[in-house]
């Protein structure tokens, strides 16, 4: 796995170790993980079902995130290079 594809925030560590920024922090980094795996083991479903999961939980904290703090989400979102949450 190249060492670059993992986000390294010196600014995500000052915050507190279970604080949402850095839960959506380190949910992000597991799934860029779980993404360079599929390139080679495209048929591990197991592995897809937790990658949903990741998925899932990260939309949640974010819609959290949204409501409470807009401008932590929009500089979270940013800073970490992700798609914002769909409104309706």
């Amino acid at each position: 796995m190249p060492g670059n594809s993992f986000i390294y925030l010196s600014s995500m560590f000052e915050k507190k170790e279970g604080s949402i920024e850095s839960q959506i922090f380190r949910l992000t980094n597991r799934v860029i993980k779980l993404t360079y795996h599929f390139k080679t083991h495209g048929k591990d479903y197991s592995s897809q079902r937790g990658l949903w999961k990741i998925l899932g939980k990260r939309k949640r904290l974010l819609a959290y995130l949204f409501k409470t703090n807009l401008t932590s989400y929009q500089d979270l979102t940013n800073q970490l290079g992700i798609r914002k949450l769909k409104r309706n």
